[in-house]
């Protein structure tokens, strides 16, 4: 770029030696422009100070799986992370016994990666869908993410509250569907409907290498004309398109949605290579390779393009109606049981109770 520096003049005097010009001030400046420039300011510096900045203090990152038992969950989120982060998936045994409600099982680890470090907590629900009667089964859930508003709504009122309040809300939930290949199940339908207007509802389909890519195209197509029938918005929402770039890609993606994964912890040899996947008869399912399943495109919305708009639309749009909602129940007038109307708000400050001493009298003999 240009020089801003102004103009030297003939005016100075003579050089000085060098051991004298090494001991000025290299910010004093005899012309009177001022100080030197020593290097090119612009505003995108701050991009660089929101870097280091982000590397020292890290992030946080909540993401929780549902679906049924079987359905891979635990090895997706190993595959999606590349590591041992996801509840170990035992095998039935005598010990072992199926939950007969929905527990939640919640675990944080600490990845760091390049000098990022990200403090990742997988919300595990076992015993989802599993039951012949299968009614509320979501409230465990929904009490869950609404528990997390309430610690973080508690954290952000006080008087003298913390610099950086933990963040342990709810930022996706990937929602697996069984690959049956026909519509989505009343269960399915009643959980993406009640969780969507509080957390952001990625849906995918879980073990899509038991469909042929007829059977895939099919069934995605019938999920999508589903969620549009009982107005199921998931992410990425077109509410939330403000921009064109972004409008165009998120409809790029969700075209794609629900994206038909493979999860797998194993490597294999692939002409040469060490590659994820699974083995079968027939050859080997590469989970990374976009030509066998659509596990790259969860993984480039969960981490690569979409984190951070996981985080803002948690922050802005769910735990906003959330905050507010809580903020007006705590606002409302208590209505009298008597006639049904708001009851008088006590004073603030009441009256002061003098108490007037009685007045005693005294009987004098007569003179």
């Amino acid at each position: 770029g240009s020089s801003l520096e102004p103009e030297e003049h003939s005016m100075e005097p003579p050089a000085m030696p060098e051991e004298e010009e090494e001991e000025m001030p290299l910010t004093t400046a005899s012309s009177p422009g001022g100080c030197q420039l020593f290097g090119y300011v612009g505003i995108e510096a701050v991009l660089d100070q929101m870097k280091i900045k982000t590397m020292k203090t890290g992030f946080e990152f909540n993401i929780m799986v549902v679906g049924q038992s079987g359905l891979g969950k635990s090895t997706m989120v190993n595959t999606l992370f590349k590591s041992k982060v996801s509840r170990k998936a035992s095998q039935p045994g005598q010990e072992e016994r199926i939950p007969k409600t929905v527990q939640l099982q919640s675990i944080t680890h600490v990845i760091e990666e390049k000098g990022v470090k990200m403090k990742l907590t997988v919300t595990d629900t076992p015993g989802f869908g599993d039951q012949i009667n299968n009614e509320n089964c979501w409230d465990p859930i929904i009490k869950y993410i609404n528990e997390q508003y309430e610690r973080y709504l508690r954290e952000e009122i006080l008087i003298t509250r913390k610099r950086k309040i933990p963040d342990t809300r709810v930022h996706g939930c990937v929602y697996f569907v069984p690959p049956t290949g026909h519509w989505l199940r009343p269960l399915d339908l009643e959980f993406m409907r009640r969780l969507s207007k509080i957390v952001n509802v990625v849906p995918v389909i879980a073990k899509a290498d038991t469909l042929t890519l007829e059977e895939r195209a099919e069934f995605k197509q019938r999920i999508q004309e589903d969620l549009k029938t009982h107005a199921i918005s998931v992410f990425p929402q077109e509410d939330f398109d403000q921009d064109p770039d972004d409008r165009a890609l998120n409809n790029r993606i969700r075209e794609k949605i629900p994206f038909a994964i493979v999860g797998a912890d194993q490597e294999h040899q692939v002409n040469g290579k060490r590659v994820l996947g699974r083995k079968t008869k027939w050859g080997i399912i590469e989970v990374e390779n976009p030509a066998h399943c659509e596990f790259p495109l969860l993984r480039d919305l969960l981490i690569r393009s979409h984190l951070q708009d996981l985080k803002d639309i948690t922050h802005n749009v769910h735990y906003e109606s959330y905050r507010v909602r809580r903020l007006n129940e705590s606002n409302r007038p208590v209505l009298n049981p008597l006639n049904g109307l708001p009851a008088p708000s006590p004073p603030l400050h009441p009256p002061a109770r003098f108490s007037v001493p009685a007045r005693t009298s005294t009987l004098r003999p007569a003179p």
